[in-house]
């Protein structure tokens, strides 16, 4: 009933795998490694300095590691996308002790021990990870079965409650809301003290999708969708000193793209539309103009406007590479300055298609209880959409990241925002 393959075999026992070994990995590496080569190459250069940069290395390592953790609960989040983010914060945030205590660093020091801390663990991903396939036993009572279709693990169904079994498992999955018989319980409870990850069946489910189900929420569905109000608060406050920070760099960036604009048609710089924002307030969202100008389209086709097809033969040449790009969205730093929006949260939707979407689809209406945003998590998984069946998929990414509100998946979408920035994926 259950084989492991030779490749899942040496993935699963290999000692690379391991997170002590990955740690201490990168304590030798990138913390002892950068101040072992001062000391062989450059003595004369070792100060206070020096040391101060092999600490601050390992803190960040140590960082770094427990960002991870609290980023990856699930499978369905790849390591590969959160190592470039979770080291650059941990890297970060030690930088900005440095800067606030004026404390004397070893910059040589410090950016080779960051730089190393990135290789070591992508080596680790290209080497081990990336095919490492995850072996999960499922307890086979409940909803179990629309697990099986999922990609990219291997499904083993447990016939009896065998720790023996589970021993061969990556983790133990388990419909806790339905009636398990007291056998299953405790085969559970030994599972989670023998250190098992035992996760339940709906929030793996998401994890593995990215997408919370819409069809049928209940009352704890509702609750578990309210985002953390502490954190809300606080990213508002941060959404507009980052904008201001920012500022500067993007004017330039902006100028550009506005002569482009001008020199490619000479119809006007900017597009501003009327779309539904925070708790379901019309907003005025501005946009560089990526189509022809031409008079506004009559009521009975104003939906029809406000939605861009693939090819859409009204987006001009320039209007192409800055969709492509997202350039086009940068003048909404105007709209997160008047705290209407934010860097990161469910797209706005035109006004005009907002209500119709609320007609059409049930809760739609619900994913205005956080600010829209530049970016999010439905536009780095599914990219553009504008009909009803993939709204309502949409939806479902729009839902998981209210659920799942937090600053970790904040930084996951920014990292692989600049990835869809460089690819041009989801653009219309």
């Amino acid at each position: 009933m259950f084989q492991l393959t030779p490749v899942q075999r040496v993935a699963r026992g290999g000692w690379l795998v391991r997170r002590r070994v990955q740690l201490l990995g990168a304590f030798l590496l990138a913390g002892v490694g950068p101040l072992a080569w001062r000391l062989l190459f450059t003595p004369e250069a070792i100060y206070i300095s020096t040391f101060n940069a092999f600490y601050a290395n390992l803190v960040a390592i140590v960082l770094t590691m427990w960002l991870r953790l609290s980023v990856e609960p699930y499978p369905g989040i790849r390591s590969s996308t959160v190592i470039l983010p979770t080291a650059a914060a941990a890297h970060g945030l030690v930088l900005a002790f440095f800067f606030f205590t004026r404390l004397p660093y070893d910059r040589t020091t410090f950016v080779a021990g960051f730089l190393i801390h990135v290789l070591w663990f992508y080596a680790i991903y290209f080497l081990v990870q990336r095919r490492l396939v995850l072996q999960i036993g499922v307890v086979p009572i409940g909803e179990w079965k629309k697990l099986i279709d999922l990609p990219n693990v291997s499904w083993i169904r447990l016939e009896r409650p065998s720790m023996e079994l589970a021993s061969r498992c990556d983790a133990v999955v388990a419909d806790f809301a339905a009636d398990l018989p007291p056998l299953w319980e405790s085969f559970l409870a030994d599972a989670a003290l023998a250190g098992m990850i035992v996760y339940q069946v709906k929030p793996l489910q998401e994890s593995l999708t990215g997408r919370v189900e819409i069809d049928h929420l209940s009352e704890n569905s509702f609750g578990s969708l309210v985002p953390a109000r502490g954190y809300f608060t606080f990213k508002t406050a941060l959404d507009f000193l980052v904008a201001l920070a920012v500022l500067p760099l993007l004017l330039p960036i902006m100028a550009i793209a506005a002569l482009a604009i001008k020199l490619d048609d000479g119809g006007p710089v900017l597009f501003v539309q009327r779309r539904i924002g925070h708790r379901g307030e019309a907003i005025r969202v501005v946009k560089f103009r990526t189509m022809r100008a031409g008079p506004a389209p009559k009521a009975a086709d104003a939906r029809a406007a406000a939605m861009t097809g693939d090819l859409d033969p009204r987006i001009t040449r320039v209007g192409a590479f800055l969709r492509k790009t997202r350039i086009d969205e940068l003048p909404q730093v105007w709209n997160i300055l008047k705290a209407e929006m934010s860097w990161i949260g469910p797209r706005p939707e035109a006004e005009v298609l907002s209500h119709w979407y609320v007609g059409e689809i049930p809760f739609y209406r619900y994913r205005h209880v956080v600010k829209p945003g530049i970016s999010g998590w439905a536009q780095t998984n599914q990219g553009h959409v504008a009909e009803v069946e993939e709204i309502h998929q949409k939806l479902q990414y729009d839902f998981y990241y209210i659920k799942y509100f937090s600053p970790w998946l904040d930084v996951l979408i920014v990292f692989k925002t600049l990835r869809t920035m460089m690819t041009g994926f989801g653009a219309r």
